[in-house]
C-alpha cells in the first residue's frame, strides 16, 4: 500500500499501513472504486438496485 490513508474494517481507526496499529485487523482504503464507463459489472448491480427497490415497494 502506498501513502494513502487507510480504514480499518474492525475498529474504524485510520492508519497508514494495511495493518491496524490498534486491533490488527485489516486496513483498507475507505474511498469507492474510480467510476469506469466500461464497467463490467454495472449491468448486474443496476438490476440487483431494480429488483431491491422493487421488492421495497411491495
Amino acid at each position: 500500500m502506498d501513502n494513502n490513508m487507510a480504514k480499518c474494517m474492525e475498529c474504524g481507526a485510520y492508519a497508514l499501513r494495511e495493518v491496524c496499529p490498534k486491533c490488527g485487523g485489516r486496513a483498507t482504503t475507505p474511498h469507492p472504486p474510480r467510476f469506469s464507463p466500461e464497467d463490467r459489472y454495472g449491468h448486474y448491480r443496476r438490476r440487483l438496485h431494480k429488483l431491491a427497490a422493487e421488492e421495497a415497494v411491495q
